[in-house]
C-alpha cells in the first residue's frame, strides 16, 4: 500500500492525558481504538483532527504532514480534511437534516450545496427526510445525519467516535451492515473509537487496543482475536476467533451452509446468502471442544484438525491457541483439561464446533 494514502500516526505525551500510540490506517481500512473509558481513545482521535495538540510526535495523512512538534507544525483543524463524527452527532437543531450537510459544503453555490447535500442523505438512506430537524427524528436517523455531513466534506479520513453508543442494539446492526458497505464506497482510512466488541467484531480490519493512553496491542482482526497473550482478551471479549469467510456451498436440505475461511471450511445455520457471499464469522472460545483422537458418532458438524500453537495460563480457565490450515483458533478450556490431554504445543489435536455456536454477521463485502 502507497505510504501516501495512509494515515500514519506516532505520538507521545505524558500530561494532561497520557499518550504513546503509533498506528497506521489505509484507504479500505477501518481501524477499531478499543479499550476502556479513560484509556485515551478519544483523545488521539481529537490529535488527528487537530483539536488537540500533542506534546512530541507527528501526524500525516495521504501525503500532507498535518502535525509535526519537532518542527513546530500544527495545522489547524480547519484546514485538515477530515470527516468527525462525535458521540452526541452535534448537529445544528434549527437546521433540517439537508441544512445540516449543507452546512460543511463552505462557499459553494447554494443550489449546488444543496444537490451535494441531498445526494449524501441518500448514500445514508435518509430519502425523504431532507426537511426534518434533529428533534424529529430518532437516534440512529441523526447519525445518518452527522455521518453524511462528515463525508460531504470529502475527507482525506474518518473519525468515529463512539457513534453507535446511544442506539439500541436493532438499528445498531443496521447501521453496522450500512457502514461497512460505505466504507468500500469512500475509499479513505476510517478509526473508529468504541468500548463495545460487538462494533470491532462486525466492523475492523484491523484492531488498536489501549490501556491507560497506550496503545498494548495492534494488527489485522483475524490475528488479534486469535492471540493468547493479551490479558484483555478473556475477560473484556469473552475470546473468541474472528475470520472473514465465503459461502462456498448451501445444503438446503440441512439448513446449513458451507463457508470457507483461512483454516478449511465450517458448516454455520444458512441465512440465505448465496454462493460466492462473504460474510464474517466468529467461534466463541467456550463453544471450542478440543480432543486428541478423531471422535465418532457426534451430532456435531464441524471437526477441524490442527495443533496446539500455545497455552495461556489463566486463573479461571487456560486459552489454547490451534494452528488450524493458515488459521488461528481459540479454546478456552479447564485447567483439568490441560493436564489430561497434555495439552502443549505441537501437540495434534481435534476441534468440536456445534455449528449453531457460530456467530455469523454480514453479508461482508470482500475487500
Amino acid at each position: 500500500m502507497r505510504e501516501a494514502a495512509m494515515l500514519m500516526v506516532d505520538v507521545q505525551q505524558r500530561v494532561p492525558i497520557p499518550l504513546d500510540v503509533s498506528l497506521s490506517c489505509g484507504p479500505d481500512e477501518l481501524l477499531a481504538v478499543f479499550g476502556p473509558s479513560g484509556s485515551g481513545k478519544t483523545t488521539l482521535l481529537r490529535c488527528i483532527a487537530g483539536l488537540h495538540r500533542p506534546v512530541r510526535g507527528r501526524i500525516a495523512c495521504a501525503g500532507e504532514i498535518w502535525t509535526d512538534t519537532e518542527s513546530g507544525l500544527h495545522v489547524p483543524t480547519e484546514r485538515r480534511r477530515v470527516g468527525l463524527v462525535f458521540q452526541d452527532y452535534a448537529l445544528f437543531p434549527h437546521l433540517t437534516a439537508r441544512g445540516n450537510v449543507m452546512a460543511a459544503l463552505g462557499e459553494r453555490r447554494r443550489r449546488e450545496r444543496r444537490q451535494e447535500a441531498d445526494r449524501w442523505l441518500a448514500a445514508v438512506h435518509l430519502n425523504g427526510l431532507e426537511s426534518r430537524r434533529p428533534a424529529e427524528l430518532s437516534g440512529g436517523q441523526r447519525q445518518r445525519i452527522a455521518l453524511a455531513r462528515a463525508l460531504a466534506r470529502d475527507p482525506q479520513v474518518l473519525l468515529l467516535d463512539e457513534p453507535f453508543a446511544a442506539i439500541d442494539r436493532a438499528i445498531r446492526t443496521k447501521l453496522h451492515d450500512e457502514l461497512d458497505l460505505l466504507r468500500r464506497r469512500v475509499h479513505i482510512p476510517i478509526l473508529l473509537v468504541t468500548h463495545d466488541f460487538h462494533d470491532v467484531v462486525r466492523l475492523a480490519t484491523h484492531v488498536l487496543v489501549m490501556e491507560q493512553g497506550r496503545g498494548v496491542a495492534a494488527g489485522p482482526i483475524e490475528t488479534l482475536t486469535s492471540r493468547t497473550d493479551i490479558p484483555w482478551s478473556r475477560h473484556a471479549l469473552d475470546a473468541g476467533s474472528v475470520f472473514d469467510g465465503q459461502v462456498r456451498a448451501r445444503e438446503h436440505a440441512r439448513g446449513l451452509a458451507d463457508v470457507q475461511f483461512p483454516g478449511g471450511s465450517l458448516l454455520v445455520p444458512d441465512r440465505g446468502l448465496p454462493v460466492g457471499a462473504h460474510l464474517r464469522v466468529r467461534i466463541p472460545a467456550r463453544e471450542v471442544i478440543l480432543a486428541v483422537t478423531r471422535p465418532e458418532g457426534l451430532s456435531l458438524h464441524n471437526i477441524l484438525e490442527g495443533r496446539v500453537a500455545a497455552v495461556a495460563q489463566d486463573a479461571d480457565e487456560q486459552l489454547v491457541q490451534i494452528a488450524v490450515g493458515d488459521g488461528r483458533l481459540l479454546a478456552a478450556v479447564t485447567r483439568d483439561a490441560v493436564n489430561r490431554l497434555a495439552l502443549a504445543p505441537g501437540r495434534p489435536v481435534y476441534a468440536l464446533i456445534k455449528s449453531l455456536s457460530i456467530d455469523t454477521y454480514g453479508p461482508h463485502v470482500a475487500g
